[in-house]
Formats: structure tokens, sequence, C-alpha cells
């Protein structure tokens, strides 16, 4: 009796646990109705263009689960804290288009006159509990505070390490507009968002902010923040004015679509691409470094600066082997690779940019110390 006592209060404390608001909320309604209109969409779910199994090893994600937990991980925290550089953020000229890495895969963007931030996570941990996915020391060097107001906040998908629930509440005050995939608005819409500031888009999809365009891409991953899956899109973002365009690819693995979108739009100034986070056994969603440098050449990009990788861990390699990997992948391409510090900042149309960081790679110098 006793027994059943305590497996129904540990039930009872989970289902309380996960009906908080950090979860953020499934989508309903006419929210769920235009999803249901999505070519992407059946069954109940969001689905990949190709056929995107989680897992391609033929373990079950639980099993991967338990075995992460246990499984001799070496050298995924970085010897000494991560080196950074704090930019003043409120003092850049907004006209002058800048891209700064704010670590993992969140940046932000000066470009057209826009403000734009992609997928901020500025906490100290990318998960629903705080001793998990800890940020690595000195890697998480903002705070809420020093963000300027934002004209349009780029949420990819709605993964934790993506889209972070401390640090968009905290900044709700100052976001402007925010474009997502379709039913992430539910989230948003749960943590205090107004619905009128959301635009929930598709693949394909087009928004203009003034001079910027802002295209919504395919990706090939998945979505769920508990113990539903796919039931939001996942995406990436081509930013386009008329002087230069970006890409950011969201997570994704290889696929098609990198060479559709090259095809597309021809040239990109600066792809942000992910490099991190991989695994053989989950390699159909997420791309390995080698792949990332062929997603560039699809792309037909000048500049590839990496991301999804420098602030946690959350896959089994060594924590610098994606820097290492990928500068072994970019020699003798015609794209120039771009790795900058944390808050660095990259500006178009100067020397620094035309430049980028090559020698003495700041993950080289913290393995001499």
């Amino acid at each position: 009796m006793l027994l059943v006592f305590i497996l129904g209060a540990l039930a009872l404390g989970v289902w309380i646990f996960l009906k908080s608001s950090q979860f953020g909320a499934l989508p309903e309604g006419r929210r769920l109705e235009r999803m249901q209109q999505s070519p992407q969409y059946a069954d109940g779910i969001f689905h990949n263009t190709l056929p995107t199994p989680l897992m391609t090893d033929g373990k079950s994600t639980i099993t991967a689960l338990l075995q992460s937990f246990f499984m001799k991980k070496d050298n995924t925290i970085p010897p000494s804290p991560v080196p950074t550089v704090k930019t003043a953020l409120k003092s850049l000229d907004r006209n002058t288009d800048t891209v700064i890495w704010l670590g993992h895969s969140s940046f932000f963007i000066q470009l057209g006159g826009q403000r734009i931030l992609i997928d901020p996570v500025l906490s100290d941990h990318a998960a629903p509990v705080s001793f998990s996915t800890r940020a690595f020391l000195g890697s998480n060097p903002y705070t809420v505070e020093d963000l300027p107001n934002i004209d349009v906040l780029l949420i990819s998908h709605d993964h934790w390490d993506h889209l972070d629930y401390p640090t968009l509440t905290a900044l709700r005050p100052k976001i402007g507009q925010i474009i997502c995939g379709l039913g992430v608005g539910a989230h948003l819409q749960r943590w205090g968002f107004s619905p009128s500031s959301i635009y929930e888009g598709d693949w394909g999809e087009r928004v203009t902010l003034g001079s910027l365009s802002i295209y919504l891409t395919p990706a090939r991953h998945f979505s769920g923040r508990s113990l539903t899956r796919n039931k939001s899109l996942w995406l990436g973002f081509v930013l386009e004015t008329a002087q230069r365009r970006l890409f950011y690819s969201g997570d994704s693995g290889y696929s098609p679509h990198f060479a559709e979108l090259g095809k597309q739009f021809g040239t990109f100034d600066l792809v942000l691409l992910e490099c991190g986070q991989y695994d053989k056994a989950w390699n159909l969603i997420h791309m390995m470094p080698e792949e990332t440098a062929k997603a560039a050449d699809d792309l037909h990009a000048k500049r590839l600066l990496p991301a999804h990788s420098g602030k946690f861990s959350i896959a089994y390699h060594a924590w610098d082997e994606p820097y290492k990997r990928l500068t072994a992948a970019s020699l003798g391409k015609k794209w120039q690779l771009a790795t900058p510090m944390i808050g660095e900042p990259l500006v178009f149309d100067t020397a620094q940019a035309m430049n980028a960081k090559t020698a003495p790679e700041w993950w080289e110098h913290m393995r001499s110390q």
C-alpha cells in the first residue's frame, strides 16, 4: 500500500511538473485548423519532406537517453572559461549591418536598419531543470538587460536550446514582431505574448518588414518540449535586403533543400549553419561538420559561421571537435570560414568582416592553456 502511495505521488508530481508554464502549450482552435492546412501536416503531426527517423541505429529514444546518463564522455566540457567579447549592443549603429554570435544558436543581427534576434538562450542551462545541459563556464556573458529593443524575434523551433522560457519572458517588453513556425505561437501566447505580435508561418512563406524580407525555409528536424512530438513546425530563415542576403539553417540534417535554396537565391553573403550536437545514431536530424561544409557549397555561400556549438554539450563528441572538423573541411573551399568568439561583431563592408577569424582559433588557444 505504501509503495502504491509513493508511486502515485511521484506520478502526480511529474504530471504537475509537465503542466508548468515552461513547457508551453499545445495548439488548438483556429491555430490548429491553420496547421491542418499545411502540406507538411498529416495524421496529427508535422513531417519532414524525406523520411527522417529520429534514431538511425535501431535504438529507441529512451534507450539512447539512458545511455547518455551512464556513458563515459571525454572532453565534452572546455578546460577553461570560454573567451568572449562583450560588445555594447545598445550602442551599435543600427544602420550598420552586423552579426554577433551569442553562443550556441543565438544571434543578434542588424540588417537593413532592423534589429533581429534569433533563438535567444541567455540562461545558464538549456533544459527544464537547472542541473541539466549547463552552459560552459564563461559562455554566457549577456543578459536581457544588455539587449536593445528588438524589431523582430525569429524562432526556428521549440526545443529547449532554441526556445528558452526565462529569456523570452524577460524579453517580452522589448520584442516587437515574432516570426516562428506553425504551432509555436501556442507556447508564446501562454507566456504572455500578444497574438497580434506573433506570425506563425509555413515553409515557403515570406514576411516583409520595411526593406527586409524574411523567408521561412524548410529544415530536416523535429519538434517538442515534453512527451509530445512534432506538434509545431521547425524551419530556417533567409534574411534579404537590397544589399545582402543571409541564411540561418536552424537545426537540420543534411538534405536537398540546401541545394534548392542555393538555386532559388543564387548566393548568400553569410550562412549560419548548425555544426554540433551530432552523432551517427541521429545523423538525419543534425549535420556532421563535413555535411555543414557541403551545405555551404550547396548554398553558394561567401562565408560560413558555424552554430549549435560552443556553449552547451548535448551530444557525446568533444566540445571542440565541431570546430576542428569544420576547419579541416573548409580547406580549399570557395567560401570563407568565420569563427568569431561569442560577442565578437562581424561587420559588413569592413575589413573585419572580409577577414574572418582564421588563426589563432579561439578554441585552439584554450587547448594550449
